[in-house]
């Protein structure tokens, strides 16, 4: 039996043993935020990450998720910097972004701030000079015929060593490693990379290993139901793949509907939404070229009709080219033309009971529109308390009528004017228009 199938036999089995999990509650109401430190300043150091904190915690941010902050490869080494993805040491910090003593004070920071850090975790490979290469763990590594280290197969991931999780020595190192962080450093949790790809049993003995530390919060990259007996979250690529079809003309309202009406994920589990990430922008394109200008719609239904959403890094100034993944790229910082779009979307995420994640999440209530392929209206309830979100999915202007169950007093976001909504009342919303309602 090959590895993909001994994995999808094990996932199998985890997905009918799950326990409740130790959910910070912090986390139901949070907001992530992408960083990329090497490119998020001109000096590219947690020393300029901690500078701005203040200003992410005003627009909204809660969670600082910083991708691998490890040294890196220099074996077969992709560019001039490498990959953040090809770890040379799991204890040790990239000298690049600064000192062990940089990173605890960047953590302390956000706690001060009441903001939470969790840090990328690249479990399933390792750069080919890592530190137990060196020491000679062979064994801990997936070896070809002639007994030599190789790249996950299927991949043209040349510039890393595809892991061996047969080997309970390699499991148990592992998780040190990863405790070593949270016992040391204090972070709160882990966005672990390509999930899926590492035995699901390896997961929870991870995770129930780091909530003897403290309580901690896990991102899987990846999506699937297993996930959730040790991840809280997990990504949402199927929505984020619709959100770019219905952009792009290829999808419409009814296929959204009839992704939420399959999308209940167990153990109190949720996605996290996105219109951008690192990989979306360096590898498949910035929003402006997948989206459009049905990038800000799809913003506002990221961040409201489920889960958790998430801002890349430079979104809130208009990113719109792709950042090199393996060379300084710094992101241009002087036009911040969307810090007030995103604080608004943001904050009623962090304020409003009906967007809470987690235990006592509720799924949209979709409402019945004239036009079921380019109108999508929804709404998300917490007894009288409700956030009401209208999107014409179309590059033409949209009249829809207010639905009589949702007729009355509310707050419109984006104008912040108390406003009547009235039964049968023609709102008009522009190209690839939305409107949220509070109340």
């Amino acid at each position: 039996m090959n590895r993909l199938a001994l994995l999808f036999c094990a996932n199998l089995v985890a997905a009918f043993s799950f326990a409740q999990l130790k959910t910070p509650d912090w986390v139901n109401h949070a907001n992530i935020y992408e960083i990329n430190v090497r490119q998020f300043s001109n000096e590219g150091t947690f020393a300029k990450v901690e500078e701005q904190l203040p200003r992410l915690k005003k627009m909204g941010v809660d969670i600082i998720w910083l991708m691998p902050i490890h040294p890196i490869g220099e074996l077969n080494r992709k560019g001039s910097l490498g990959s953040y993805y090809a770890v040379r040491d799991y204890r040790d910090i990239n000298p690049e972004f600064g000192s062990h003593e940089d990173f605890e004070r960047l953590v302390q920071t956000a706690h001060h701030l009441g903001m939470r850090v969790i840090i990328d975790w690249v479990a399933n490979h390792t750069s080919p000079d890592n530190i137990w290469v060196q020491e000679g763990k062979l064994d801990w590594y997936t070896l070809d015929s002639l007994g030599k280290i190789q790249p996950t197969i299927g991949t043209d991931w040349w510039d890393v060593a595809d892991l061996n999780y047969d080997n309970q020595d390699l499991r148990n190192e592992m998780i040190e490693c990863m405790s070593y962080w949270v016992k040391e450093f204090d972070i709160d949790g882990y966005r672990c990379d390509v999930a899926g790809w590492v035995p699901m049993d390896f997961w929870n003995d991870a995770r129930a290993a780091l909530d003897q530390i403290k309580p901690v919060f896990m991102l899987a990259e990846a999506e699937g139901k297993e996930l959730h007996s040790a991840f809280e979250m997990t990504y949402g690529w199927e929505f984020h793949h619709i959100m770019n079809e219905v952009s792009q003309g290829k999808k419409s309202a009814a296929d959204i509907i009839e992704f939420y009406g399959r999308n209940q994920l167990p153990n109190d589990g949720f996605h996290m939404n996105f219109t951008s990430n690192h990989d979306e922008n360096s590898w498949n394109g910035t929003e402006m070229e997948r989206m459009g200008e049905a990038r800000f719609a799809m913003a506002v239904m990221a961040a409201t009709i489920e889960g958790m959403p998430l801002v890349y890094n430079g979104q809130e100034t208009s990113l719109d080219r792709r950042l090199k993944f393996f060379d300084k790229d710094s992101i241009n910082w002087e036009k911040m033309d969307l810090v007030d779009f995103y604080t608004k979307l943001l904050q009623l995420h962090q304020s409003h009971p009906a967007l809470i994640v987690g235990q006592g999440q509720q799924p949209p209530i979709f409402l019945t529109t004239k036009d079921q392929k380019e109108q999508l209206v929804y709404v998300r309830q917490a007894g009288e308390q409700r956030v009401l979100v209208m999107l014409n999915l179309s590059a033409k202007s949209k009249k829809i009528s207010i639905d009589n169950n949702m007729s009355g007093a509310y707050t419109n976001l984006f104008s912040g004017k108390k406003e009547e909504l009235k039964n049968k009342q023609s709102i008009t919303l522009g190209p690839w228009g939305y409107a949220v309602y509070f109340r």
